[in-house]
């Protein structure tokens, strides 16, 4: 059974075994938040999920209008969830400009969760609506439940202490509230995440789940009332083991500083920051207990150069950026080509081209990844297929970037550096050793001596005695290393 028939009818029919929700508002109503907790509640419930941020491109976009609308889509079940959904079960929108942008999202016969209360002349306008699709017909094929969100927050909030604003900006978990209602959601740990977050302020903690409750409250009597009917999905079966939500930036940040331990190296990463991919040095940046050094340098030439600086003092150099940034890099990567260096370049790739859409994703750094270069320098290029293989695809790309001393791009995009899912943490003791040892021999040393099953050039640490050499980006004998003019070198 469809998600959308089980709201329609109490008890009859088979289970749907997932459903897609998606909320959408304005930057300020705080989708992002309702998406997280409803994320992490399915997720303890025993959901496999899926999800995806959607944030505007424009730093703050003007209220109301559809440049500043913000979404968040969740796909959850009981079975293997692998995508967010083509089109959405549930749509819960809290402005008429949210509603315009995410209509067609919606599947034919879904359900619509309205802010009446948005619902304005000013709010119509700002949307570009002549009139108000909440009464004019034009959401017919779709289930409406049009409600004064607004106003029921501002009840449910009354006897606090606070300002009006600080009211109003309840009524996202209050609508939290009727979706957690009408799939089966526990409150509890939204609750205590409440508490927690906002413990110096615990006047706006229980306001907001004051709201939270009140909108599950609203579910139970229109369920009492026939009008609408809630819909619990299974949860599904997953190996056993230990699971945590990942985002792809997460996994990524991980990946490396696992690839890191496992190759017995520490790991330095060198990045500017640049979106979607910034959040990778965010993460990585808080394992300093971890022997993880992080540099944020001053352009991106600077961060690949000094990546490449790392490796060849014989750490693991990582770096990350998007296009416009990889762009820069581009020199400084066939460098690294060229002196045989292992680097890890992650590309974070969004829409294009120059600056394009910086919060919207794209996948078309390909070309860029597998031919930008001059000489049409050659290099490995991997991609990861899902927020939680970014992990396992770091470790991948460390591991060719050092067997076979040469720079490696990883490419991820916008889309799985924002969504989560479901990841069993793996063991340490059970992922492979990566290292290649370090050439300590000082006699018949050349700094490009081959190792003769891989072909790569031995790893000698510079300042170790008898192992003092220098390398570069002109061509070279292949055995020496000697500048080198001979055609057939």
């Amino acid at each position: 059974m469809p998600a959308t028939q089980c709201f329609a009818q109490a008890g009859q029919g088979d289970v749907p075994d997932s459903a897609v929700v998606r909320f959408a508002g304005d930057s300020g109503d705080g989708i992002q938040v309702l998406g997280d907790q409803f994320s992490l509640t399915s997720a303890i419930a025993g959901n496999d999920i899926s999800t995806f941020p959607d944030y505007p491109s424009e730093v703050r976009a003007p209220q109301g209008s559809t440049y500043g609308v913000s979404a968040f889509q969740i796909q959850f079940g009981g079975r293997n969830i692998k995508t967010i959904g083509d089109s959405a079960d549930v749509l819960i929108a809290f402005n008429p400009a949210a509603l315009k942008t995410n209509l067609d999202i919606l599947k034919p016969g879904g359900l619509i969760i309205a802010d009446q209360g948005a619902f304005t002349r000013r709010g119509l306008k700002k949307a570009g609506y002549d009139s108000s699709p909440l009464d004019d017909g034009s959401l017919e094929g779709y289930r409406l439940l049009a409600i004064d969100i607004t106003k029921q927050t501002m009840a449910a909030t009354a006897s606090f202490d606070l300002s009006k604003k600080d009211k109003q900006r309840c009524k996202n978990f209050w609508g939290l509230g009727l979706i957690f209602w009408l799939f089966h959601r526990d409150r509890d740990t939204t609750t205590a995440w409440l508490n927690k977050k906002f413990a110096k302020k615990p006047e706006i903690a229980r306001a907001n789940i004051a709201a939270l409750n009140a909108g599950h409250v609203y579910g139970e009597n229109i369920e009492a009332a026939h009008e609408l009917y809630s819909c619990n999905i299974p949860a599904a079966e997953m190996p056993a083991g230990e699971y945590r939500a990942v985002t792809g930036s997460q996994a990524a940040a991980w990946g490396l500083a696992a690839a890191a331990e496992l190759s017995k190296r520490p790991l330095v990463f060198s990045s500017y920051p640049i979106t979607p991919a910034t959040t990778i040095l965010h993460h990585l940046a808080r394992l300093k207990d971890l022997g993880v050094v992080t540099f944020q340098a001053e352009d991106e030439i600077a961060a690949m150069c000094s990546a490449i600086g790392s490796s060849y003092g014989g750490k693991l150099g990582a770096t990350a950026s998007s296009g416009p940034g990889i762009a820069l890099k581009t020199e400084a990567i066939g460098l690294a080509v060229a002196a045989e260096l292992p680097v890890v370049i992650i590309n974070s790739q969004r829409a294009g081209p120059s600056t394009g859409l910086p919060t919207k994703t794209e996948q078309s750094d390909l070309y860029q990844a597998v031919y930008g270069r001059n000489g049409d320098t050659p290099l490995p290029v991997l991609a990861a297929r899902s927020p939680a293989d970014c992990f396992y695809a770091a470790i991948e790309a460390a591991r060719i970037a050092q067997k076979y001393m040469t720079p490696v791009i990883m490419l991820m995009d916008g889309y799985l550096g924002n969504a989560s899912e479901p990841w069993r943490i793996p063991d340490m003791a059970d992922l492979p050793d990566i290292s290649v040892a370090n050439w300590t021999d000082p006699e018949g040393f050349s700094p490009f001596r081959r190792d003769e099953h891989t072909l790569a050039r031995v790893w000698a640490i510079p300042g170790t005695p008898g192992l003092e050499h220098r390398i570069g980006g002109l061509e070279r004998d292949y055995d020496t290393g000697d500048v080198s003019y001979d055609p057939e070198n």
